[in-house]
């Protein structure tokens, strides 16, 4: 078929005059839609006017909001992506796991006990308080740490297993429950200056390492065999 166009316009110009042919010929005609945008059409008369450079179509209203609200969408969107990535690695649950102290060292600061309003509630691990456990919170203990707790006013210790986080009051770096501060006679004055010394720290890994707290009890358990007259090395 295109054979066919280009033999009937060669016979057409042989029989017209070129200016004549010019004028019927259809032609693809350059018009400027918007900056940068350009569509051509075809007319089988076409005015020499519209060929004037310079000359633009307006755009309907919709159509020109169409088109600068797609340029704002390309050039947002692929900024979003990484401003929710950053958010997510801002977290407050990546920041303190980033902050969990798993070096098994002693800290020294103050102790508190769990009030009644907050027995049977959910902890940290997902079992439930117990007043008469050997539960404690801590913000930077592993969750399955056991520690030593040692109370620095009458030297009272007891064993603890951190199950909860807190307590958030400046200057405090464990809770216990309320059996373990009876023993540790906390009761009294509700607060009291300890010393925690983790025992055993779970690892990232899954393994447990030993913290100062566990070579004490080591120490102490050798000691108390020697006097018995057994050892146990």
């Amino acid at each position: 078929m295109e054979n066919d166009l280009h033999t009937t316009e060669n016979r057409l110009l042989g029989l017209l005059p070129e200016a004549e042919w010019v004028r019927l010929k259809p032609q693809r005609v350059p018009v400027e839609m918007a900056p940068g945008l350009l569509a051509y059409e075809t007319g089988d008369h076409v005015d020499p006017a519209r060929l004037r450079p310079g000359r633009r179509r307006r755009l309907p209203p919709l159509l020109l909001l169409l088109l600068v609200l797609s340029c704002c969408l390309s050039t947002a969107l692929p900024a979003q992506k990484p401003a929710s990535t950053d958010a997510t690695q801002a977290s407050p649950k990546a920041a303190h796991r980033a902050g969990l102290d798993r070096s098994g060292k002693a800290r020294k600061g103050k102790a508190s006990y769990y009030g009644q309003k907050f027995y049977t509630k959910k902890m940290a691990d997902g079992t439930r308080m117990n007043p008469q456990s050997n539960a404690a919170a801590s913000k930077t203990l592993p969750l399955g740490t056991k520690a030593r707790v040692t109370n620095l006013e009458n030297g009272s210790s007891e064993v603890v297993e951190i199950r909860d986080r807190g307590p958030y009051v400046k200057d405090r770096i464990v809770d216990v429950s309320p059996k373990t501060a009876d023993k540790l006679g906390l009761k009294e004055g509700g607060t009291a200056p300890v010393e925690v010394k983790p025992m055993e720290v779970p690892q990232p890994d899954g393994s447990v390492k030993p913290g100062t707290g566990a070579a004490e009890t080591q120490h102490g358990k050798s000691s108390v065999n020697l006097q018995d007259g057994h050892s146990s090395y």
